[in-house]
């Protein structure tokens, strides 16, 4: 059964920008967004640009979608999915993630 592990407070989260928390020994990025309040996980390494930076990524959406663009050759990731919308064959690992009595959880296995 996986259970939900506390990462940091709500309060560490700025709305509209990432984090980058070490769980069991992955770096993961966390994006708060401050218009819809939705809160995501997935993995701090771009595939493409090869380095651990996606937590310092811009995040917005493309239509409907919400995405996280790589600050080093812009594409840009689902944070739903993980899926890079430019190179789809490029994913990223997701995490489950929630805010419950104001602390940020991850669902570990």
């Amino acid at each position: 059964m996986s259970q939900w592990k506390t990462i940091c407070s709500e309060n560490d989260l700025t709305p509209n920008a990432g984090v980058c928390a070490l769980v069991d020994g992955e770096q993961v990025a966390v994006f708060y967004c401050g218009k819809t309040k939705a809160v995501y996980a997935v993995s701090n390494y771009d595939p493409i640009g090869n380095a651990y930076v996606l937590s310092r990524g811009i995040i917005g959406s493309l239509g409907d979608v919400p995405v996280v663009a790589s600050p080093l050759y812009k594409q840009h990731f689902n944070l739903q999915t993980g899926e890079c919308l430019e190179e789809p064959e490029h994913t990223l690992k997701t995490y489950p993630i929630r805010i419950e009595a104001g602390e940020v959880q991850l669902q570990a296995a």
